[in-house]
């Protein structure tokens, strides 16, 4: 990842930030089946720090042309499941390599329309580069026949093939890191796909899908076709052709593609394979012999980073009554220094959120929370024409109380008072989701129950729940968090393949 202290590092984004603005209001065409394709209704992408400026100008496809996208990767899955491995992964790597040439343009891009600050938009292309890198590898491995027992008398294989045509549904928060590490994922391992962005993010999925076209991926095995989910995500889901859905995004939305794609269609010949990553509810324990600093310091990176708009963020912070008041003192001082203003200006720590409609959700919650326990800092929008939130603490918040309970998605963090370590456990598990979660403890006895009993798919201990790294931190939750998809790790890839057994004696 780049350091912006370093001068030329610097210059390079403020070069990059000036190159997209003169790209704002392009409109970009459909994809389908190596089509460029235009329709009468637009989708118009805006810069969230500056709402009167438009990023892009997108076609929001129809249910027709949503049909013709599906039947033609369909059409062409066949062919692109015989490339050989070798050669997808050439192109995976080739796709990476890109990625690095253009870093900090797509660092740029992801500043003007998802609101992301400098820093965080590194990561999230550094992330999107490292997706590209560690699924060409795990190809490789997984490529040609497995390792079985063999039988006397018998040449025993086990080999891996593709499913068949993907629907790739990403969130507007990774709209790099996420299409890229879902997208990638199926085609590498010979599906064919339809990647279908959000509607608050789409030119950053235009700009990688014609990264993809760049790196040699052929013009038909995939699709880009941005539109609203009632028009055409409904459809895409339940096409009988559609093989299996990769989404991230809300809980709502994840149950609803999940029950859609349970029903089997009139010429369906499978069984659907939804890999769901939906929402958290994340808990950080600040444990009675915790070093405080170090736990204000993660906590306030984990709650207040991106603006709180991180399914990893933490959103709950529970802390022992021994240094609950220290916690709280020390978190309300360091949380007031935070700067919230434009992304673009690298002296801000905190951009705008989403949209507006995210900004009256976050505040209407900012006000329940503000009756349900004690506003402690924040508690309203920041100045400026953008969508600016102050980051808000609410304290003394009870285990019942919705901003407990309920995902926020944004900078609003929840403390509530831990009589030891068993209730500060059985606080952390009280919720419906289970994606991250992080202990400060400098003891051993508490650090082992928590890796056995805290119940999320991704654990911290004396650090940040948040930055999860592909390779080391193989991410995806329990329970409503979603199907623990563990991207980024050694049992992605399977989720888009089907084994077959192979069993020959001599004739």
């Amino acid at each position: 990842m780049a350091d912006f202290s370093v001068p030329a590092n610097r210059r390079a984004i403020e070069a990059a930030l000036q190159k997209v603005r003169s790209e704002f209001g392009h409109e970009y065409d459909l994809l389908i089946g190596g089509d460029r394709v235009k329709t009468t209704d637009k989708l118009r992408s805006i810069n969230p720090s500056r709402p009167s400026e438009v990023v892009g100008i997108h076609q929001k496809a129809t249910p027709e042309l949503a049909s013709r996208a599906v039947e033609s990767t369909y059409a062409y899955f066949p062919e692109w499941a015989a490339t050989s491995q070798e050669s997808r992964v050439r192109k995976l790597l080739a796709a990476a390599q890109l990625l690095r040439e253009h870093k900090y343009e797509f660092d740029a891009w992801l500043v003007c329309e998802a609101g992301k600050t400098w820093p965080e938009a590194e990561a999230d292309v550094s992330e999107a580069i490292d997706f590209c890198e560690y699924y060409a590898r795990e190809m490789l491995r997984l490529s040609g026949p497995q390792p079985v027992v063999q039988m006397p008398g018998e040449r025993d294989e086990l080999r891996y093939l593709p499913l068949g045509v993907g629907i790739i549904i990403p969130p507007w928060n990774f709209p790099l890191a996420i299409v890229v590490g879902m997208t990638v994922a199926a085609l590498v391992t010979g599906n064919t796909v339809v990647i279908k962005p959000s509607s608050e993010t789409p030119t950053v999925a235009a700009k990688f899908a014609e990264l993809l076209l760049e790196a040699g991926f052929p013009t038909r095995s995939f699709s880009f076709l941005p539109g609203s989910g009632s028009a055409v995500g409904d459809l895409l889901v339940s096409h009988p052709k559609t093989r299996f859905i990769a989404f991230t995004g809300s809980r709502e939305v994840g149950l609803r593609i999940n029950e859609l794609a349970a029903k089997t269609q009139p010429g369906q010949k499978w069984i659907k394979r939804v890999v769901a990553e939906m929402g958290g509810k994340d808990a950080i324990i600040v444990d009675g012999d915790a070093d405080v600093d170090k736990a204000v310091d993660g906590v306030l990176v984990s709650a207040f980073g991106y603006q709180g708009q991180k399914c990893s963020a933490c959103s709950r912070a529970i802390v022992d009554a021994r240094v609950y008041d220290q916690f709280l003192d020390k978190l309300k001082k360091k949380t007031e220094t935070l700067t919230v203003g434009p992304s673009d200006d690298p002296s801000n720590f905190m951009g705008p959120v989403i949209s507006e409609n995210a900004r009256k959700t976050i505040l209407q919650y900012i006000e329940v929370g503000s009756k349900e326990g004690k506003a402690v800092t924040g508690g309203g929008a920041a100045p400026g024409d953008g969508f600016f939130v102050k980051p808000t603490i609410i304290a003394d918040v009870d285990s019942t109380a919705r901003i407990f309970q309920e995902e926020i998605f944004g900078p609003v963090l929840a403390v509530t008072k831990a009589r030891n370590f068993e209730h500060a456990l059985e606080l952390a598990n009280d919720s419906q989701y289970g994606l991250t979660g992080a202990i400060f403890s400098n003891d051993a006895e508490h650090i082992r129950r928590a890796r056995e009993e805290f119940f999320v798919g991704n654990l911290y201990v004396n650090r940040k729940c948040t930055g999860a790294i592909v390779g080391a931190h193989p991410f995806g939750g329990f329970n409503m968090s979603g199907t623990d998809s563990k991207a980024g790790g050694p049992d992605y890839l399977l989720l888009f393949l089907q084994a077959k057994s192979i069993a020959e004696r001599a004739g």
